[in-house]
């Protein structure tokens, strides 16, 4: 007995016996769900056809019958499901629950065949998020009634650039220009601004909810979204409550360290897992933005101001596209003004497309350490002269008001963050 205990613990995983009891293990954990919400197919129905389906797929690889009865059992178990549709659409009970149930018994199938042919860790993933799916049903379908037309059609807009076009980019092109040849990677370029439209979405999403428990929310959550924004948003605070100036502020510094630290992330993000160094150089300039927004938000304000801010669509195709020609732009001229004037050509075009967008002007910085035409030092120098820009920007801004107390502080503490930033790229100089 101890013999077979230990024979079946040290079976492999690509072991026929041990597949097949992993397909029905996993169909069981299918079928849990249902079974709790007492449906017409449960756990047991569930792990049968799991093992089904790993039993015809093994037949496959055995018998020359095996693919015919690999379609068979898929056809049973569609039809099985759609004699469940039926039911319930005669019953009272409606026919969403029936269908699901029909589907789930389908990808149950699936997730045996996988199994069966070696696919593992793409079976175990399909079960996995199968489950899940179920399991929050509630919260899916509130989520979904909850979203309103506009940002319904954003979030679409969004899954079309990330799942369809992104696939369709080639990995490497080579651009030629003036005789010269700049490397360019689509994918990892495309894939960069969909991160950053994908950060756009997400705190939209949090600044929607929690906008109006504090202005520190949504200060630091609506500068990851879109810190032009937040001193939109200030300027009319200080306008109806001349006041609050001074946590409105403390708001425009924490959307200034929020952005720098979206550009920490791009930069340190972006470098992992490739083939150069991480880009560890950022961290410490990039930092002491940070760092230095905060400390004096936390100075000039005792955040019992709450101040709401209300973003506009979270991701639209213009403003994707916009992102992304800029940053195009921004690498093509960027790589051409290291070409011709060496370095110094790449930090001007980083401060001019800082105005713009900072994101822009960090991922072009990545790209380019990425492909070698950059060292990790001036990399770091272009993305915080990029930051600094966008600070400058908002300063700007800001001085519109009509409130010389919001435009004075604005304009001080958005010093401080330019002096501590000038510091960090003479410490990284020397």
């Amino acid at each position: 007995m101890n013999e077979v205990t230990l024979q079946i613990a040290d079976a492999p995983l690509d072991e026929t016996v041990v597949r097949i009891a992993l397909a029905g293990a996993l169909g069981m954990f299918l079928g849990l769900e249902r079974e709790w919400s007492q449906k017409s197919a449960g756990i047991r129905t569930f792990s049968l056809i799991s093992l089904l389906g790993a039993v015809f797929t093994l037949l496959v690889f055995e018998t020359e019958i095996g693919e015919a009865l690999l379609v068979l059992g898929g056809l049973l178990v569609i039809v099985q499901g759609v004699l469940l549709a039926i039911q319930g659409l005669l019953s009272d009970d409606g026919a969403g629950l029936s269908l699901t149930t029909s589907v789930s018994m389908l990808v149950a199938y699936g997730v045996g065949t996988l199994v069966a042919a070696g696919f593992i860790i793409e079976g175990v993933t399909v079960a996995v998020l199968s489950s899940l799916l179920l399991v929050l049903k509630r919260e899916l379908h509130e989520f979904a009634w909850g979203l309103t037309h506009e940002e319904m059609r954003s979030t679409t807009e969004f899954a079309i650039l990330a799942f369809v076009i992104y696939p369709l980019l080639p990995p490497e092109v080579a651009l030629e220009f003036g005789g010269l040849v700049i490397p360019l990677e689509p994918q990892v370029i495309w894939l960069m601004v969909v991160a950053v439209a994908g950060i756009g979405i997400a705190n939209y999403a949090i600044v929607s909810t929690y906008g109006g428990r504090g202005i520190a929310v949504t200060g630091f959550f609506g500068g990851l979204a879109s810190s032009t924004a937040v001193v939109g948003t200030m300027l009319d605070h200080v306008r109806q409550r001349p006041e609050a100036a001074s946590y409105a502020v403390a708001a425009i510094l924490l959307a200034n360290a929020a952005m720098a630290a979206r550009n920490l992330a791009i930069a340190v993000g972006f470098t992992m897992g490739g083939g150069t160094a991480l880009l560890l150089e950022a961290i410490v300039p990039l930092g002491a933005v940070i760092l230095t927004a905060f400390a004096v938000a936390a100075w000039t304000a005792d955040w019992r101001e709450s101040g709401p801010i209300e973003l506009e669509s979270p991701f639209s195709m213009k403003n994707a596209l916009a992102f992304g020609a800029v940053f195009l732009v921004v690498l093509v001229f960027g790589s051409l003004a290291e070409s011709w004037f060496g370095t110094l050509g790449f930090y001007a075009t980083a401060v001019a497309s800082g105005f713009v967008s900072s994101a822009g002007a960090t991922t072009s910085a990545v790209v380019l350490y990425r492909g070698g035409q950059l060292g990790p030092a001036e990399a770091t120098i272009a993305i915080l002269l990029a930051t600094v820009s966008s600070i400058v920007v908002k300063t700007v801004l800001a001085a519109t008001s009509s409130n010389s107390r919001f435009r004075n502080q604005v304009a001080v503490y958005s010093g401080l963050l330019l002096v501590g930033g000038a510091l960090a790229t003479v410490a990284i100089v020397i």
